[in-house]
């Protein structure tokens, strides 16, 4: 497997501040993992240009772009209560969501199988006219607009696996039928969507699968939605492109999640969404980082992916198939499947 990695220092230039969860240290780790040789030789790491205004203008108006422009060269700017820039979190921001239009030409173009952007600041807060939530630009969602109105795409899944709703990518696409959308997500939690009865609007009416959980679950509950509501619904939209919005704050230890997740299983939920991505379109999936604030959490989380999306595991056999097989049973769970399973067929 040809595997892209997007990684740059100017993402670790982003600061939000001392104090602030979402700081250069989340990449950190990963980075000096892929600077080992033995590692970062099983990889490739393609040049992204900065998203230009056109790009941004895919998702966010003109009056949203300007302001985070505004931020760039200032020591400090507060954009709301949890989000704030440093001097080159603007330029940062621009990248990240260049790495992710990229990743997105490489794989349509055939010049890598899988892609992952190990970028920041993450995105899938960020609204059409707001940064929130720790996101500037709202990286996944300028990615599958630009597959669509640039690449000629016309039906693209992005699953949202962060402990948070992405509120900003849904509302990007909650009236058309080119994206489907799928978040598991911690509920009621913040920002406060998400619920299970927000299904899209209009055409895209069915096209919004959201998965809310009660804190406390782990491996075995994400990996039956994987399983059982996940692969039905992808496989019966057949999409051309898969994105992720791969947040590591589900993790067992997270400060600011309530989930139980470990390593095995975020390298399950990748092997998943990699297999279904050879079912539906070729292998055509890219990964970008969202939320995850526990370093060891983090930096492992993503690297027991990426050694998946080589070909290889880092499963033992006997927890693969346990999470292959699950059957459990929790609260939410029989709900989404049936609000899902009135528009997709669910096998």
């Amino acid at each position: 497997m040809t595997t892209a990695i997007f990684r740059d220092a100017l993402y670790l230039a982003h600061d939000p501040g001392h104090s602030h969860v979402e700081r250069p240290q989340r990449l950190e780790g990963i980075y000096n993992q892929l600077d080992n040789p033995d590692i970062g030789e099983q990889f490739i790491f393609p040049k992204a240009e900065p998203a230009s205004f056109d790009i941004l203008s895919l998702i966010h108006n003109k009056a949203h772009i300007e302001r985070i422009a505004q931020t760039k060269g200032r020591t400090y700017d507060a954009l709301d209560g949890d989000t704030s820039t440093s001097p080159d979190s603007y330029d940062a921001a621009c990248l990240a969501a260049g790495a992710v239009v990229e990743g997105i030409r490489m794989l349509v173009d055939g010049k890598a199988d899988n892609c992952f952007t190990l970028v920041r600041p993450p995105g899938h807060h960020a609204e059409q006219d707001a940064a929130m939530g720790f996101c500037l630009f709202n990286n996944v969602a300028i990615g599958a607009q630009y597959a669509i109105s640039k690449l000629g795409l016309s039906r693209v899944l992005i699953i949202d696996w962060d402990v948070h709703h992405g509120n900003g990518t849904q509302h990007s696409f909650y009236d058309t039928d080119k994206v489907l959308y799928f978040s598991t997500h911690q509920y009621p939690f913040y920002p406060g969507t998400g619920a299970l009865t927000e299904t899209g609007r209009g055409k895209g009416e069915g096209y919004t699968v959201n998965v809310p959980l009660n804190p406390g679950f782990g491996d075995e509950q994400y990996a039956r939605i994987f399983n059982d509501i996940l692969a039905p619904v992808a496989r019966d939209y057949k999409p051309q492109l898969i994105l992720v919005s791969a947040g590591y704050d589900t993790y067992v230890n997270d400060p600011l999640g309530g989930m139980t997740v470990t390593a095995s299983g975020f390298a399950y939920q990748t092997r998943k969404v990699l297999e279904l991505a050879q079912e539906v379109c070729d292998g055509k999936v890219l990964f970008t980082l969202e939320g995850g604030y526990d370093m060891e959490g983090i930096t492992n989380g993503m690297l027991v992916g990426l050694v998946e999306m080589l070909g290889r595991t880092t499963l033992k056999d006997d927890i693969l198939e346990k999470l292959s097989t699950t059957t459990c049973e929790f609260p939410g769970f029989n709900e989404a499947r049936q609000m899902a399973g009135a528009t997709w067929k669910m096998e």
